[in-house]
């Protein structure tokens, strides 16, 4: 008989709980009978004392069978999907399911809101009228079947052990523990049914791993569940110490997101789209390697073959696909004002979670998540670090409702963006790969 507090004793002395004890102990968790303090008290002893591979992939395993599990065998195409930690200006979700379906994927792509400085997928595809997040799971397995790709939000009856272990983890001080994190990822990405996954692993002052390290550990974490559960998994460890592209804001991403689609996009929202995308190829086994998924990923860039998956996709999502064509469609904001260099030199560093503040103050975010967003507000025209600028040259754009606005947040913005005498040295965008199919790693 499994006694919760010899558990909780357990991890607390740093020993591994056997298999049977601990699957035992999360099954009474998702049933309700364990109480919330006997549950905070666990997570409190994961956070110092850390999980083992073993014991981590069975508290992903109860959470993700503690609702409903996908059953995508019946699509004709190979499934795959991408999981990002989130970042400033990260849209990339958007123009990547549609550049992999066009390739010969199916793309199950359940995504989450923004909460604080991050935006959320879900609230970005929003701000295309009509838009439909919450499609019924036989609807998500039509549009993945005839499309190839959806993106939509999680409902209640996926790994709902997670949602109620977050909650309390965000309550109790135990939201930063990696093998927390990652299980709470997995359980939900693995419920999705998708045989593959590729993460997109963010490190920096826009991230929410402000360290590489740390960032690391969270995707060997991931990768380690994954394959524990039999599925193939790879990883990019990516820099999100500026921000992504040179829009943040929802509908604004929505444009950026439609001009990497259309060849014009921001090169390092395309460099980051292409490589995952050649991953999940890999992955998929629609491709050989990085380098035939990469070619097939430029190549649909431009036929235009994905744009066109995309405006089918937002079409059976109940939206208006004539913003493929005219992202006017999409609304702008009543203000647009452009923010000036106050000396000449060469842009030092763009600070990410800066930007992320000035669009949270804009209405583009939310402080709770009970918010509404204003999907039309935020920043575009954002320089990159290493440009050279001259006094009087606009750093960025500001889109709000008020002039009042603006003056709240443009200070703020102007020292967002720091300016040297010396061009700094340049960053990689993508600094390491990890894992691989079939357990390759590079």
């Amino acid at each position: 008989m499994m006694v919760p507090q010899w558990i909780i004793e357990k991890k607390r002395d740093g020993r591994e709980i056997p298999e049977a004890e601990l699957r035992e102990f999360m099954n009474t968790y998702a049933s309700g009978s364990l109480p919330d303090y006997q549950m905070a008290a666990f997570a409190m002893a994961v956070f110092f004392r850390g999980m083992t591979f073993n014991e981590v992939t069975v508290i992903t395993d109860v959470m993700m069978r503690s609702g409903d599990v996908l059953d995508l065998s019946g699509l004709s195409r190979p499934t795959v999907d991408k999981h990002s930690t989130g970042g400033i200006g990260d849209k990339i979700s958007i123009p990547l399911a549609p550049l992999v379906a066009a390739s010969g994927a199916a793309v199950p792509m359940i995504s989450g809101r923004g909460l604080g400085i991050t935006g959320g997928t879900l609230d970005k595809l929003e701000s295309i009228l009509g838009y439909n997040t919450q499609l019924s799971t036989k609807k998500f397995l039509q549009v993945l079947e005839k499309v190839g790709c959806s993106i939509i939000g999680q409902t209640s009856r996926l790994a709902p052990a997670d949602k109620k272990l977050y909650a309390l983890r965000d309550v109790t001080g135990t939201v930063q523990s990696i093998p927390l994190i990652a299980s709470s990822i997995m359980s939900k990405k693995l419920a999705e049914g998708a045989r593959g996954l590729v993460l997109d692993v963010k490190f920096g002052a826009g991230a929410f791993m402000k360290e590489v390290g740390r960032a690391r550990e969270l995707a060997e974490t991931m990768i380690q569940i994954g394959r524990n559960m039999g599925r193939d998994m790879v990883a990019l460890l990516t820099d999100m110490n500026q921000p992504l592209g040179a829009a943040i804001g929802n509908s604004l991403e929505i444009a950026e997101s439609i001009d990497v689609l259309k060849g014009t996009g921001p090169v390092d929202v395309t460099e980051l789209t292409v490589a995952l995308g050649a991953e999940m190829l890999v992955i998929a086994g629609v491709c050989e390697n990085a380098e035939e998924g990469a070619a097939k990923i430029r190549g649909n860039i431009e036929s235009g073959a994905a744009l066109e998956v995309f405006a089918k996709m937002i079409n059976a999502h109940g939206g208006d696909p004539r913003v493929v064509d005219n992202p006017e469609r999409l609304g702008s904001s009543p203000i647009c004002v452009e923010v000036l260099a106050g000396d000449d030199g060469f842009v030092s560093h763009v600070d990410a979670d800066a930007i992320g503040r000035v669009v949270l103050l804009l209405g583009g975010g939310r402080r709770l998540s009970t918010d509404t967003i204003d999907h039309l507000v935020g920043i575009d025209g954002l320089i990159k670090a290493g440009a050279k600028v001259t006094q009087g040259e606009p750093l960025m754009r500001i889109h709000a409702r008020s002039k009042n606005d603006v003056d709240a947040v443009l200070n703020q913005a102007r020292k967002a963006v720091v300016i040297a005498d010396v061009r700094p040295k340049k960053s990689p965008l993508i600094l390491a790969k990890i894992g691989g199919k079939n357990g390759s790693k590079a």
